[in-house]
């Protein structure tokens, strides 16, 4: 566990999957910024203990993704001796698309910036994590998320991960589905409004009709569009969406607090406060530049 990141605190501990890749990425991105500004830089070392971490946690029996805080230890079957009355999925620790894809994203930012280090098995890594990615994609191009809700969540980390993996919409086609999957779900005041339903009953659930959207979920859409290249081909959804998010905007800059956004294990609804201002902002900021910017 030397050199990862845990959930929350030092203190918790247990190194995450996915904490440790979203942690190494704001590393090596601070450690590109102004040190005055930031700090110094942690050091390579520790950066290299981080990836020994994540490359260990690969589940490269069981279909080559990545679990949370271990690997996939026994059969799914065990679920039958389940005994918790509200978490479901439980009894084993599993590959999960959003742990997968935050552990391609950031073994990819790694190997920019040290090319040589660990370099075959880092691409190994890789390219066996994409095709997880692709196996666990449904016939309709969703994907189900089991830490936010749900299917609008996953959909941008399914597209984050593929593309790190070197895959493009022009290439890919699983992007292409996504990306139509995702428009498919777009509400008409342009927003995407996801239920916490989708992830009980694994199908994808719409708020009800006379509710507005929800700003967590279209700006999950809209990061998933942009970062699969869906500006060249519809770029009115991206828009529309944009305008929901502007229109959604409090007077003192504040989002509303809607309805719940992330969950744990199926049944277990989780409030991230932060959210509904954290990702409108980050995905009308990609907007600007890579839709807006492409369009100057």
């Amino acid at each position: 566990s030397k050199g990862a990141w845990p959930f929350s605190t030092r203190d918790h501990g247990w190194p995450i999957s996915d904490c440790s890749s979203e942690g190494l990425k704001a590393a090596l991105t601070l450690a590109g910024m102004d040190s005055k500004k930031v700090g110094s830089p942690i050091p390579d070392e520790r950066l290299f203990d981080c990836v020994n971490v994540i490359l260990s946690y690969q589940n490269k029996r069981t279909g080559g993704g990545w679990a949370t805080y271990e690997n996939t230890r026994s059969y799914g079957w065990l679920e039958y001796i389940n005994p918790a009355e509200t978490f479901g999925d439980i009894m084993i620790d599993y590959s999960y698309v959003e742990c997968s894809s935050a552990c391609i994203t950031a073994l990819s930012a790694f190997r920019k910036k040290f090319p040589n280090h660990r370099k075959q098995e880092i691409e190994a890594a890789i390219r066996t994590g994409r095709d997880f990615l692709l196996s666990m994609q449904r016939e309709d191009g969703s994907w189900y998320g089991s830490w936010g809700v749900c299917f609008t969540y996953a959909a941008w980390f399914g597209v984050d991960g593929l593309v790190a993996a070197g895959e493009t919409a022009q290439s890919c086609p699983s992007i292409r589905k996504c990306c139509e999957f995702l428009t498919s779900k777009q509400r008409p005041d342009g927003g995407w409004g996801e239920s916490y339903l989708s992830c009980q009953n694994k199908v994808y659930s719409q708020l009800p009709e006379n509710e507005p959207s929800h700003v967590v979920n279209t700006a999950w859409a809209m990061l998933a569009l942009i970062q699969g290249d869906h500006a060249k081909v519809n770029p009115k959804a991206l828009h529309a969406a944009a305008r929901y998010l502007m229109r959604a905007q409090e007077a003192n800059g504040d989002w509303p607090q809607q309805h719940i956004s992330g969950v744990f294990n199926r049944n277990c609804m989780i409030t991230y406060a932060n959210y509904r201002n954290i990702f409108p902002i980050w995905a009308l900021g990609e907007y600007k530049q890579h839709v807006l910017g492409q369009q100057e």
